[in-house]
C-alpha cells in the first residue's frame, strides 16, 4: 500500500513538473512574440535564452547567436556557439562565427569560417571578405584569386558599405574590389606607389564618394613625397 501511495505521489509530482515546464515554455514563447512586436532586442534575446534552456536545440542556439551579432555583441555570440570550425554547423552559425571573429580582430580564424561559407555558396560578397582577410594575413596569391573572382562576378547593382566615417556609405562592389586590388598591389611592392595610386584612381572613378579610397590615396602620395625628400 505504501509503495502504491509513493508511486501515485511520484506520478503526480512528475505531471505537475511537466505542466509547469509547458507553462514556462508557453510563457516565454508569448514573451518572445511580444518583444518582437515591441522591437525590444534585449527582450527577444532574454526570451530565446530561456526557451533554449527549457527546450535546447541547435537551431535556437544559432538564432540566439545571430541576435547577439545584430546587437553588436560579438563576444556573446562566440560564447554561445564557440569559435571552432565545424563541418556540421549551419550556414547561419558559420556566418555568425565569421562576422564575430572578424569583429574581435581574429582574421585568421574569421578567414576559416568565410572560406567554409564560400565553399557552400560562392558569391562576390564572400569573396570580398576573404580577399580582405587574406591581405591582412599576408596571403597575397590567395587574395589575388578572390579579387579576380570579385571583379569578374560583381554586378553593377551590387553595393558594399563602409563605416570609417561614422556615417555608413555605399560604393559599387566593383569599386570595393578595385580598391582591394590597389592595396594588394601596394603590399606586393611598396616602392611602386604610383601603380597602387593608379588603381585607386580607377576605384574613385567608379565611386567618387569613396572616402576610404581617397584617404588611402592621400596617405600613399604623402609617403611618396616623404621618400623623395630623403
Amino acid at each position: 500500500m505504501k509503495k502504491l501511495v509513493f508511486f501515485l505521489f511520484l506520478g503526480s509530482v512528475m505531471t505537475a513538473q511537466a505542466q509547469s515546464k509547458n507553462d514556462l515554455i508557453a510563457h516565454y514563447q508569448a514573451y518572445y512574440k511580444q518583444m518582437k512586436t515591441q522591437g525590444d532586442v534585449q527582450g527577444v534575446i532574454n526570451a530565446m535564452t530561456h526557451l533554449n534552456i527549457l527546450t535546447p536545440s541547435q537551431a535556437r542556439k544559432d538564432t540566439l547567436a545571430y541576435l547577439y551579432v545584430n546587437s553588436g555583441k560579438h563576444i556573446q555570440a562566440l560564447n554561445t556557439l564557440g569559435i571552432e570550425k565545424n563541418p556540421s554547423d549551419s550556414d547561419l552559425a558559420v556566418e555568425v562565427k565569421a562576422v564575430s571573429l572578424k569583429a574581435v580582430n581574429q582574421p585568421q580564424r574569421a578567414l576559416e569560417q568565410y572560406e567554409v561559407l564560400f565553399s557552400r555558396k560562392p558569391n562576390p560578397y564572400l569573396a570580398y571578405e576573404i580577399a580582405d582577410l587574406k591581405i591582412q594575413t599576408g596571403d597575397m596569391p590567395g587574395a589575388a584569386i578572390k579579387i579576380t573572382y570579385g571583379l569578374t562576378n560583381a554586378k553593377d547593382e551590387m553595393k558594399y558599405a563602409y563605416y570609417e566615417t561614422g556615417t555608413p556609405y555605399e560604393v559599387p562592389l566593383k569599386a570595393a574590389f578595385t580598391y582591394l586590388k590597389a592595396i594588394h598591389e601596394f603590399n606586393k611592392d611598396q616602392k611602386n606607389i604610383d601603380a597602387a595610386v593608379a588603381v585607386i584612381d580607377e576605384a574613385l572613378a567608379l565611386a567618387p564618394n569613396f572616402n576610404l579610397a581617397n584617404i588611402s590615396k592621400q596617405a600613399l602620395l604623402k609617403r611618396k613625397e616623404d621618400a623623395n625628400k630623403q
